[in-house]
C-alpha cells in the first residue's frame, strides 16, 4: 500500500476524483448525525432505570445517620453518598473516606467552576485573591477537555499548553514551569482515560505530581477523575494511583482538588458529584457553600446509595455500560485501521476506557475535515476545541465521540469521516505540488 505522500500528482488527481464521487454520494443521502459530544446513548440511560425505583412514597427518607434527606441539614452531603463517591474515585483500591468528600449536584463541572471562582474572589488558603494579581496562569495538558479551558478563559486566566504524550503528561515541562513561575496557580488534569486521548497517567507521573514544588504556595492540581470506572474490558483495565494519598505521603496534602461524578454512570442530568481533598481545602469549600446554598439534592444522593449500594454495585453497572459502548469504539477503531492505517494521513490512540477517540490528521487539515463532514450531515466536535482558546497550533486534532449514535448511524458517520480525511489530505498534498 502506497502512502499518500509517496503518490505522484497523476495518482493523487485520480484518487481525488474517486473520493469526490464517494463524498457526493454521502451528500445525496441527506444524513443528520451528531458526534459532537460524549453523551450516553439511550441504552445506557435505560440501564439505570432502576435508579428511579430506588425510592418511592413509602421509602424511608432517612440516611444511616438519621438525616432526613427531604429537609435541611447535611449541607455538604449525606455520609453514605460521600463514601460511595470516595470509593468510586479509588475504585481499584481502598478509595477515600467520607471526611475527604464534599458533595455537589449533578455535575462536577459546577464544583470545578466554584473552585476557580472562589480562588479568584477570596484566594486560596489565605493568599491574595487571584483577581487582584497582575497575572494568573494555568497549565493545560493538550489535547484536553474543552470545558476546562472554557472555565479558565471565562475568568481571564492565561492558559499555557503542555503536551500530552502517549505515555501521559510531559512531567519534565510541568515540573520546570511550576517550580519557576509563581503566577502559575493550577493545572487541568483528566488522569484516567484522558479526554480525548484515553491515556491513563503512569504511577511515576502521579507521584511526580504529588511531589511538585510549586513556586506559588496557592498552586492547586485540578484532578478531574471523570472516567475512573469507565473501562471497556474486564481483563484490560488501566489502574491509577490515588492522588490524595500520594499527596499526603509527599507532605503536600492541600495541593490537589479531585473531582468525580456519576454523570456518565447514572444520569447526566440527575447524577451526583463531589470534590475530594484535604480537610483544609474542604473547610474553605464549606465556608463558601454556606453562603451559596442550603445544600444539594440529598434525596438524589440517597437514591444513588439505595440503587448502587456500594462500589461493587457501581462496577456491576459499569460492566453493563461497557457492553453497550465497547462495540461502538471497536467498530470505529476497526474502520480506521482498515481504511487509514499505513497511509500516513491520520494517527489515533486506541483507548481501553473513557468516552473519546483522539484522531490527528496531517497538519493543517482538521478544520477542513470537520467542515466537510458537517456539509455532508455529520456534526463533530469543532476543530481546535481540544486546545485552549480553540487554537490547535497544528490544526490536526479531532475528537471522535462514538457513544451517542446508534450502531447503524455510527457506521455511516465513521465511513463518511474516513472519506473526508482522505479527500482533504489529497487536496492538501496537491496544493503543495502546485
Amino acid at each position: 500500500m502506497k502512502t499518500y505522500g509517496s503518490m505522484s500528482k497523476e495518482e493523487l488527481l485520480q484518487l481525488r476524483s474517486k473520493l469526490e464521487t464517494e463524498y457526493n454520494e454521502y451528500i445525496s443521502k441527506d444524513l443528520h448525525l451528531d458526534m459532537s459530544r460524549g453523551k450516553p446513548c439511550e441504552e445506557q440511560l435505560d440501564a439505570g432505570r432502576g435508579l428511579l425505583d430506588a425510592l418511592n412514597s413509602h421509602s424511608s427518607m432517612k440516611d444511616e445517620d438519621g438525616v432526613d434527606s427531604r429537609n435541611y441539614g447535611a449541607m455538604d452531603g449525606i455520609r453514605e453518598a460521600k463514601e460511595l463517591l470516595g470509593a468510586m474515585a479509588g475504585a481499584h483500591g481502598k478509595g477515600v473516606g467520607s471526611d475527604h468528600v464534599v458533595l455537589y449536584g449533578n455535575a462536577s463541572l459546577n464544583a470545578m467552576f466554584d473552585a476557580v471562582s472562589r480562588s479568584m474572589t477570596h484566594g486560596v488558603a489565605g493568599h491574595i485573591p487571584w483577581m487582584k494579581l497582575d497575572n494568573v496562569k494555568f497549565l493545560c495538558l493538550v489535547p484536553g477537555y474543552d470545558r476546562h479551558f472554557s472555565i479558565t478563559e471565562y475568568f481571564g486566566i492565561e492558559m499555557v499548553n503542555v503536551a500530552m504524550t502517549t505515555e501521559g503528561p510531559d512531567m519534565d515541562t510541568i515540573e520546570r514551569l511550576v517550580s519557576s513561575d509563581e503566577s502559575i496557580k493550577g493545572i487541568w488534569c483528566v488522569p484516567k482515560y484522558s479526554n480525548p486521548q484515553g491515556i491513563t497517567y503512569s504511577d511515576e507521573a502521579v507521584r511526580r505530581f504529588a511531589n511538585l514544588k510549586p513556586a506559588a504556595p496557592d498552586f492547586r492540581i485540578f484532578w478531574d477523575n471523570a472516567y475512573c470506572v469507565h473501562h471497556f474490558y474486564e481483563d484490560q483495565q488501566d489502574q491509577l494511583l490515588d492522588i490524595i494519598s500520594e499527596c499526603e505521603k509527599a507532605g503536600n496534602p492541600d495541593m490537589v482538588y479531585e473531582f468525580v461524578s456519576t454523570s456518565k454512570v447514572s444520569y447526566a442530568g440527575a447524577g451526583i458529584s463531589g470534590i475530594i481533598s484535604s480537610k483544609n481545602n474542604l473547610d474553605e469549600v464549606r465556608k463558601n457553600m454556606f453562603v451559596q446554598t442550603i445544600g444539594h439534592d440529598k434525596v438524589n444522593q440517597l437514591r444513588h446509595v439505595r440503587f448502587f449500594k456500594d462500589i461493587e454495585g457501581i462496577k456491576a453497572h459499569m460492566k453493563v455500560n461497557a457492553g453497550i459502548v465497547r462495540p461502538k469504539f471497536e467498530a470505529v477503531l476497526n474502520r480506521l485501521d482498515q481504511e487509514l492505517n499505513g497511509l500516513e494521513i491520520g494517527w489515533w490512540v486506541k483507548p481501553r476506557g473513557g468516552y473519546f477517540i483522539s484522531f490527528d490528521s496531517m497538519p493543517g487539515c482538521a478544520d477542513k475535515i470537520v467542515a466537510k463532514a458537517k456539509e455532508a450531515g455529520v456534526i463533530m466536535t469543532g476543530a481546535g476545541a481540544t486546545f485552549p482558546y480553540k487554537k490547535d497550533p497544528n490544526n490536526s486534532n479531532i475528537r471522535i465521540a462514538p457513544t451517542f449514535p446508534t450502531t447503524k448511524e455510527l457506521a455511516a458517520a465513521t465511513d463518511l469521516f474516513i472519506v473526508c480525511v482522505k479527500l482533504v489530505s489529497v487536496e492538501q498534498l496537491l496544493e503543495k505540488m502546485a
